[in-house]
């Protein structure tokens, strides 16, 4: 069989299962009409929003300096502009529902239902979710290393990886603390840091990919291969930042590192005789079935559950296999060593 046949199947089973762009909900004169009288009147309906009373940047259009308002609300950046849209939304889609007509996107983004003023309830708390699983794979990394396995006489430990595990777990949970704060309130900062954090931890991850899989241990040759890496991602990183943010480059980014990590990993475990490689196997399966999921976008059930929190689901488990295979990996290098040094 053609080792390019299963590339080639992935690729078929991607654009099959991607849909037609949808049409855009914020070019519906309906809609448009709902917006702009809202922002004369303040309501929607007979829903009216304090907002309104408000300019953009908190001060009150009618009223002493005791009105302004609060820190917290203009911190959020809620304003009457973006109420407007959402219960214009809002009761757009429920007059397209009445007619049979399938939820289209506004302004690049599908209708979610807030929840206390969270833009996407669901994917916050399966990133928090994401967040707490990282914490605890991580400490329990540190305990093992540290508390259980034998140290050198220096205190150091056995295992060559270990300050490589050490920032890929800061950055993972740094990368999911960004994601609940960009899916409780998507603005430009909140969106860059997200963006910039994701990018951060899949360079790195790539790099940590290549230095385990190759059992890369001498220091000079891991800054060979990790420097023009982190190059490029740092490079495409100010790139989003100060130059544009572009969605379309930065997916195609994203995916080719996850591809290429997973065929990393995937060709060692199939050669390697590791005793943990079924959970990398895992991992493997899992990552590559939830990257393609992470591309059907649909709208979301019920206003909540998107494919993207979907995405967000199947992390969790993957990530316990994960930090499976890493506290294993630690165990077997380090008894590895110790029988050397015996």
């Amino acid at each position: 069989m053609s080792p390019f046949r299963p590339l080639l199947l992935f690729a078929a089973v991607f654009f099959l299962l991607r849909p037609l762009a949808a049409t855009d909900g914020d070019a519906d004169p309906l809609y448009i009409g709902c917006v702009e009288q809202c922002k004369k009147t303040g309501c929607v309906g007979d829903r009216c929003f304090q907002h309104c009373k408000f300019s953009s940047d908190g001060k009150p259009i009618d009223g002493p300096w005791y009105m302004h308002e609060p820190l917290y609300l203009r911190w959020k950046q809620w304003d009457c502009c973006t109420d407007c849209r959402y219960y214009c939304m809002l009761a757009r889609e429920e007059e397209r529902t009445k007619l049979g007509d399938k939820p289209v996107k506004y302004h690049g983004k599908w209708p979610f239902r807030r929840v206390y003023g969270i833009q996407e309830p669901v994917a916050v708390a399966l990133s928090a979710v994401n967040l707490a699983m990282q914490f605890h794979g991580w400490v329990s990394f540190f305990i093992l290393v540290y508390y259980k396995l034998t140290l050198r006489p220096d205190k150091k430990t056995y295992y060559e990886y270990t300050g490589l595990w050490h920032i890929y777990g800061i950055l993972s949970m740094n990368a999911w603390l960004w994601s609940a704060v960009f899916h409780s309130r998507a603005v430009e900062l909140t969106e860059k840091l997200d963006f910039s954090s994701a990018v951060a931890l899949l360079g790195f991850s790539l790099i940590l990919a290549i230095l385990r899989a190759f059992n890369v241990r001498d220091e000079a040759t891991r800054v060979m291969i990790s420097a023009p890496l982190i190059a490029f991602v740092t490079t495409h990183i100010m790139y989003l930042n100060f130059y544009e943010l572009a969605y379309g480059l930065n997916r195609i980014v994203c995916t080719g590192m996850v591809v290429v990590q997973l065929l990393i990993w995937a060709i060692w475990a199939g050669a390697s005789n590791h005793p943990a490689r079924w959970k990398l196997w895992a991992v493997v399966v899992g990552g590559g079935l939830a990257m393609v999921l992470e591309t059907y976008d649909f709208p979301p059930y019920m206003g909540y559950v998107d494919a993207h929190a979907l995405w967000h689901a199947t992390s969790i488990p993957l990530t316990f296999f994960w930090w499976g295979f890493i506290r294993d990996d630690a165990e077997f290098r380090t008894t590895a060593m110790l029988k050397k040094v015996k």
